[in-house]
C-alpha cells in the first residue's frame, strides 16, 4: 500500500516592471527558487534568500498602519496557519498545535523541530522563530513543546522589539479527548516615536522594557471521531492586562480525512480594542499527489474592520516538510503577511522513537 506522507493539519487518530534594484533581487530570488526546485534540501537556501529579500523590504520606511494591526494580537505561526488564514484551532499538530492549541500538540505522535519567519511588509514587523514538539517519546503519548521568537515591528515608527519563549505541554487522555496548556514570556521595548513624534506617553521608555510578563494559554480538542474534531482555546487567560499580551477565547470546528481538511474558527478578542471584537477565519487544505499540501483561507477582523484572503503551499516527505503561506487584506487598509516555516522530523531519523504503536 502507497504511504502518504500527511501534512501538518490532515486529522490522525493518536505587465514588465522598471530594471530596479529590487525588481533585481526578486528576479534573482525566483531563479534560485527554481533552479534548486527539484533538491528538497537546497530549498532552505532559497528561501533563505526570500526571506533577506522580504526582511529588506518590510524594514525601509515606517508604517503606515495602526500598530495594533502590525502586532496581530501577538500572534506567531507557521506557514501552514498563515495559509490557512489562521483557522487550526480544531486540526492542527506538532508546531502548528503549539502555536494554535497546545492540546493538538497530542494529536499525534512526533518528534519534529523547525524555524519560521514571518514578514509583514506594510507593518514593518518581523518574527523569526525556532521550535520543537515531541509527543513521541513518551509511551503514554504526553507531548511537550517549546518555542523562541525574535521579534521586531517598524523599527523607523514605534520601534518595538523583544522576545517570546514558551513552554507547553498536551496529554491525550483518550483518542477522543486532549488537553493542553502552555506559559509565554514576554520582553518587549518600545523605543521609537509615536503620531506627533517622541514622547513618554506614545514613544515607550528608551532602555527599558514596556513588557514583561507571563501569559497562559489552555486549549481542548474532542474528536469524536477520525473525521471530525471541535476545539476550544482561551489566550492569555490569566489576563496581564497588556494589549501585547490580549485574553482572547475561541473556538474551532473542522474536519477531513488524510487527503483534505476543512475548518471554521471563532475568536474573541477582549483587550486589544475599546471593546470586544470577533475575528473569524476559514480554511481548507488539500493534500495532493502523497507530498504537495495545497491551502487557502479567509478572515475577517472585526477590531481593525479588515478581511483577508489567504494562499499556500508546500512540500513535505518523511523527513522534513516546507511550508509558505501568505494572507493579503481585501478590504481595509492594504497589508501583508508572508510565513515561511522547514521542520525536521526527528522521529524519522529513529530519535527518541518508542517501542508503542
Amino acid at each position: 500500500m502507497k504511504k502518504r506522507f500527511l501534512s501538518a493539519g490532515q486529522l490522525t487518530v493518536g505587465g514588465p516592471p522598471r530594471t530596479t534594484t529590487a525588481s533585481r533581487m526578486h528576479r534573482r530570488s525566483f531563479r534560485t527558487w527554481h533552479m534548486a526546485a527539484r533538491k528538497p534540501w537546497t530549498r532552505i537556501a532559497a528561501l533563505s534568500i526570500a526571506v533577506s529579500t522580504l526582511a529588506s523590504v518590510a524594514s525601509a520606511a515606517p508604517s503606515a498602519l495602526l500598530p495594533q494591526i502590525g502586532w496581530d494580537t501577538g500572534r506567531l505561526e507557521t506557514g501552514r496557519g498563515a495559509a490557512l488564514s489562521g483557522a487550526e484551532i480544531a486540526v492542527s499538530n506538532s508546531l502548528s498545535g503549539l502555536l494554535s492549541n497546545p492540546a493538538n500538540m497530542a494529536s499525534s505522535r512526533v518528534y519534529h523541530a523547525g524555524a519560521m519567519a514571518s514578514i509583514w511588509p506594510e507593518a514593518r514587523r518581523q518574527a523569526y522563530t525556532a521550535a520543537i514538539v515531541d509527543s513521541n517519546t513518551s509511551s503514554s503519548g504526553l507531548a511537550g513543546g517549546v518555542s523562541g521568537s525574535w521579534i521586531v515591528q517598524d523599527n523607523d515608527g514605534v520601534n518595538r522589539s523583544g522576545t517570546d519563549f514558551r513552554a507547553a505541554v498536551a496529554y491525550p487522555f483518550s483518542q477522543k479527548f486532549r488537553i493542553g496548556g502552555s506559559v509565554k514570556y514576554l520582553s518587549m521595548r518600545e523605543n521609537g516615536s509615536g503620531p506627533l513624534g517622541w514622547s513618554p506617553a506614545s514613544s515607550g521608555t528608551p532602555g527599558q522594557a514596556i513588557v514583561k510578563d507571563l501569559g497562559v494559554d489552555i486549549g481542548v480538542t474532542l474528536q469524536p471521531s477520525s473525521v471530525f474534531s471541535l476545539g476550544l482555546v482561551g489566550y492569555n487567560v490569566n489576563s496581564p492586562g497588556s494589549a501585547f499580551m490580549p485574553m482572547m477565547f475561541g473556538g474551532g470546528i473542522g474536519g477531513g480525512t488524510e487527503l483534505f481538511t476543512l475548518e471554521a474558527d471563532v475568536l474573541a478578542d477582549f483587550t486589544t480594542w475599546e471593546k470586544t471584537k470577533l475575528r473569524v477565519m476559514g480554511g481548507g487544505e488539500l493534500l495532493v499527489a502523497d507530498h504537495f499540501p495545497l491551502r487557502v483561507g479567509y478572515r475577517y477582523d472585526e477590531g481593525p474592520k479588515l478581511q483577508w484572503l489567504s494562499a499556500g503551499a508546500g512540500y513535505i516527505d518523511k523527513s522534513m516538510g516546507l511550508e509558505l503561506g501568505l494572507r493579503r487584506t481585501i478590504v481595509g487598509v492594504a497589508a501583508t503577511a508572508v510565513v515561511i516555516s522547514f521542520v525536521y522530523h526527528v522521529d524519522a531519523a529513529g530519535v527518541g522513537s518508542t517501542n508503542s504503536d
